[in-house]
């Protein structure tokens, strides 16, 4: 079995997008900011955009893969390594991006709340965001049992 789903991360974009027209705005108002400080920022918001504005995750030849924007970022998980997944919904709290909640799990979200949440079988959790959480848990188990 494939599953492939991509999550827009309108969140991170907006943010993003609201930093760079800020630092456009105090570039072209305001004597204080240099030409290569607002290049750096724009550079730097650039960066963050490429490598935060989508979540993709994939199940293809037993291992689970979540890749952020472009790609640089990404996990790979054998199938083989997770022994149980649940649908179950994060704290606002937990907030966008890669996070790590000491004693709890790690996190990989860029939008919404909705989530997976994986336990390996060492007892780590790991939970992926994604705005079909029902979906991913199927595919998750349909591909753990039928070994694809």
């Amino acid at each position: 079995m494939t599953y492939r789903h991509t999550q827009v991360g309108t969140v991170i974009i907006g943010a993003v997008v609201c930093v760079a027209c800020v630092t456009l705005v105090v570039f072209v108002t305001a004597a204080g900011p240099s030409f290569p400080l607002t290049i750096a920022v724009l550079v730097m918001t650039g960066v963050a955009l490429a490598l935060f504005s989508s979540l993709t995750v994939e199940i293809e030849k037993n291992t689970l893969t979540c890749r952020f924007g472009v790609g640089l970022i990404q996990k790979r998980i054998p199938l083989s390594d997770i022994e149980q997944v649940r649908a179950t919904v994060n704290s606002w709290l937990v907030g966008w991006g890669i996070r790590w909640i000491p004693g709890k799990y790690t996190v990989w979200n860029v939008s919404g709340f909705q989530a997976a949440e994986l336990t390996m079988k060492d007892g780590r959790r790991f939970r992926i965001g994604t705005d079909e959480p029902e979906a991913l848990v199927r595919a998750i188990e349909t591909a753990k049992n039928t070994g694809s």
